[in-house]
């Protein structure tokens, strides 16, 4: 309580044009990072259990989920990316103290992607059936794949109502409510997944609907407190009437855009890795999976890290405070590289307890500490493209890190990995992964300091009081 307490006053400073000091701006940073680490932690620690719990299962139900677990990133992805458009604004104006604009923004949010996860649901209901045929997988999998993906899809709705109110909450600097409600969805996923694949049988269909009732028993609370009873964004705040405003609109589309695009190839990217791994076998998809899973483990602090810098950066960008929005920006990087290298190396030295929690079988266990291993040395440099793409997220700048994003995978990463894989496997795929993540994180890095991402942006007087709406 007295973190968030603090958080609020420094955060009204930087709306009220007041001077910080590298003390207050390392406190800022710490308190909205570890909240947001934690969320992220509890999570991929939601992943990492579901895919324990199916992993004891064997060797084809974890494979099954692994096929189309792409996919799945996919349709978040999107509904993520358009989120953001949305997000950005809100947290500018918050910034700028134009808290009546920011609500009108937020309306606009939820109404945008109400109809756009409804939309995703049709298509994931569409193709539930075809698309474990259409990704490469066996007869032996595609059932339960299919059955797995219906569920999710069903589960769109209230995945996104969950992770936009989330996301606006981030946006007012209320990291704390965000982390509790993924600790939440994070225990109910557990006792739900227990009683569906355990107590009922269900096995890969029960790890499906446990995550479903976990994402639907915390999506409306969260929603009710963010509308209702956020300080903000409350909507009973609102002293004008609501009214559709297409500028809105455009702006999250010219910004949402490219990170849709970017989130569309990316997740496309990821499919066709999984095709390339997918005629490795069923030993390799597993291990592939559980060692994305494993490594999440390492790379969600730097998540973390990185919302709390879309925060302070979009609000300072709001306020205007150009040289508070660069400090901000390399503090937050640095720190973000600090605790990837040391998960790192815990992921380095601990691979094969993670990978062994997730599945008993002795190839697949052995196959995933390899991968992991190899991995661990990019992870600062992975930290660094993470940070770095969620500055420039905060700031508005979303076309060029996107593109940059793009050419890094599709031209580095999956070019070198269809050639490894001929001669190593899976561990050319993760080397590949290693080379291409080094290389990306080097991009940004060089995009952060050369301070394009800051283009436009004037600086005010530190000194300048400004007046709340």
């Amino acid at each position: 309580m007295l973190g968030s307490k603090k958080s609020e006053a420094l955060l009204a400073n930087i709306r009220n044009g007041l001077p910080m000091s590298r003390r207050e701006k390392l406190s800022l940073i710490i308190n909205l990072s570890i909240p947001s680490m934690l969320a992220q932690l509890t999570t991929v620690m939601m992943f990492f259990i579901d895919a324990g719990m199916v992993g004891h299962l064997g060797a084809e139900a974890s494979a099954s989920i692994g096929l189309i677990e792409s996919t799945a990133w996919l349709i978040g992805s999107v509904l993520s990316a358009s989120a953001i458009g949305f997000s950005v604004q809100v947290s500018h104006f918050i910034g700028a103290n134009d808290f009546v604009k920011a609500r009108q923004v937020f309306r606009h949010a939820y109404i945008c992607e109400i109809i756009l996860s409804l939309f995703l649901l049709a298509i994931g209901v569409a193709i539930h059936a075809s698309l474990p045929i259409w990704l490469g997988g066996d007869a032996a999998i595609a059932g339960n794949s299919s059955s797995y993906f219906f569920v999710f899809s069903l589960t769109i709705p209230f995945l996104m109502l969950f992770h936009l109110s989330c996301d606006m909450l981030k946006c007012t600097g209320n990291m704390q409510l965000a982390s509790a409600m993924s600790v939440l969805l994070c225990v109910l996923d557990v006792g739900f997944n227990y009683v569906f694949i355990y107590l009922f049988g269900l096995g890969v269909i029960g790890a499906a609907l446990g995550t479903a009732m976990a994402y639907i028993c915390t999506s409306l609370p969260v929603t009710w407190m963010t509308t209702c009873r956020n300080k903000i964004l409350a909507l009973k705040l609102d002293t004008i009437p609501f009214h559709w405003v297409w500028d809105y609109v455009i702006k999250s589309a010219k910004i949402s855009f490219p990170i849709a695009v970017q989130s569309i190839l990316m997740s496309g990217a990821q499919i066709v890795s999984t095709l390339i791994v997918a005629p490795l076998g069923n030993i390799a998809i597993a291990a592939n999976s559980f060692a994305i899973t494993a490594e999440s483990l390492c790379y969600m602090p730097g998540y973390g890290i990185g919302d709390a810098a879309t925060t302070l950066v979009g609000q300072t960008y709001g306020a205007a405070r150009k040289d508070l929005c660069t400090s901000f920006a390399r503090m937050t990087v640095g720190l973000g590289m600090l605790v990837m290298a040391l998960m790192g190396a815990v992921m380095y030295v601990f691979a094969p307890e993670m990978i062994g929690l997730l599945s008993p079988v002795e190839a697949i266990r052995e196959l995933g500490t390899t991968v992991l291993r190899i991995e661990a040395f990019a992870e600062p440099f992975f930290a660094a493209s993470i940070v770095v793409y969620s500055i420039c997220v905060g700031a508005g700048d979303t076309l060029r890190p996107a593109i940059m994003n793009l050419i890094s995978m599709w031209c580095v990463r999956l070019t070198l990995a269809a050639w490894l894989a001929r001669d190593y496997g899976l561990k050319g795929v993760w080397t590949a992964m290693a080379i291409e993540l080094t290389f990306r994180g080097s991009l940004f890095l060089y995009r952060l300091f050369r301070g394009n991402w800051l283009k436009g942006l004037a600086e005010k007087p530190a000194v300048e009081t400004l007046q709340t709406t």
